[in-house]
């Protein structure tokens, strides 16, 4: 099975080998031709070595494990501003919630929301994000500190639920009017 292989491998290089001859035509023009021409002069061209890199042995991927704990130095990562024992009324789905950090926000760092588990929002470093439209009902938010578009350190997630007042509830119609007794 070696042999073969070993014949197949030196087939296929001998093209690689092979001379080239340069002649020019009858129009004047010059042809390069892995044979040489019957009847026409030509000259064997002798090309340079071809460029050769050394492999390079492969690098040891950075220990990214290690890298985050060593940039994830806040003590202190949560959310505040977002009420626990009952709902939360935005009757537009907006409303904005404070980021604690001890120590302050590194440079190179920024703050991202994650509501109900996916990405909300650009990225900020102020201490202050605000979600729009969000949908009534019951919601996850959780605050992730990036370094670039790593994750570098997560809050705890909140649970909270947004109450959305409907304007065509029953509810909130005026009262008809008073029938005017007739006389």
């Amino acid at each position: 099975m070696r042999l073969i292989i070993s014949c197949l491998l030196l087939a296929a290089a001998l093209p690689a080998t092979a001379q080239i001859y340069k002649y020019t035509d009858a129009n004047g023009n010059t042809v390069f031709t892995n044979q040489p021409p019957d009847g026409t002069a030509s000259e064997k061209v002798e090309l340079p070595p071809t460029n050769a890199i050394q492999a390079q042995p492969p690098s040891q991927p950075a220990n990214t494990e290690a890298n985050a704990e060593q940039v994830a130095s806040y003590e202190v990562v949560e959310l505040t501003g977002i009420p626990d024992e009952e709902a939360m009324r935005a009757n537009n789905g907006t409303f904005s919630v404070g980021v604690r950090l001890e120590p302050r926000l590194k440079p190179g760092h920024s703050l991202r929301l994650r509501l109900d588990g996916q990405p909300y929002g650009q990225p900020a470093n102020v201490p202050r994000l605000q979600v729009v439209n969000a949908d009534r009902g019951e919601h996850s938010l959780v605050v992730d500190v990036l370094a670039g578009t790593t994750v570098v350190q997560s809050s705890a997630p909140v649970t909270f639920t947004i109450q959305r007042v409907n304007t065509s509830s029953p509810a909130l119609r005026p009262p008809p009017p008073t029938p005017r007794p007739s006389n």
